[in-house]
């Protein structure tokens, strides 16, 4: 159940990027809701549950708006998998290394995508930027601090809820 709510958010967020967000000014930057989303999903789900969420959504996206077919799924994958692989099981608190790894994961992630693009139809690439770059994941830190938030909220009701309704048994 709570893995087909976060679904339909992710489609809502979807949704969102790929309409709203394309009317904000360049200047402002337009984060990738959808990536963080991702990282969410790497860090409380699963593996099944998970890979088939950010599958699922990233496909969705990919259909939407990708260029070559099949990038952003592949790149949400590896990223969930390394993600959920760097974080099972760490002594660290969650706190200190959400943020940063979705800033390092995104870095890559786009280093990667460049290079993809640059094989498959490098007439439509721009010049790389390296400070746009590290514009646009500094961007995607500071987007993902509030949408951890509301996921985080979101997450511990449903878990909560969830205990609720089915209330330990009793062994006799």
């Amino acid at each position: 159940m709570t893995a087909f709510l976060f679904w339909i958010l992710g489609v809502a967020l979807v949704i969102a990027q790929t309409t709203v967000l394309q009317y904000l000014p360049p200047w402002l930057g337009r984060p990738d809701f959808l990536f963080i989303f991702v990282c969410f999903c790497a860090y409380k789900f699963a593996w099944i549950p998970g890979l088939i969420l950010v599958f699922s959504l990233s496909w969705i996206m990919d259909v939407i708006v990708g260029i070559d077919l099949g990038f952003y799924p592949l790149l949400c994958l590896v990223t969930f998998a390394v993600l959920k692989t760097l974080t099972r099981r760490s002594p660290v608190k969650e706190i200190t290394y959400q943020l940063p790894l979705i800033g390092i994961s995104y870095f890559f992630m786009q280093m990667f995508l460049y290079l993809a693009y640059s094989f498959s139809t490098p007439e439509i690439l721009q010049e790389w930027s390296w400070g746009e770059m590290i514009q646009t994941t500094l961007l995607m830190i500071i987007a993902a601090i509030p949408l951890f938030v509301l996921l985080n909220l979101l997450y511990k009701y449903l878990f909560q809820r969830q205990l609720r309704a089915n209330p330990p048994r009793r062994r006799s």
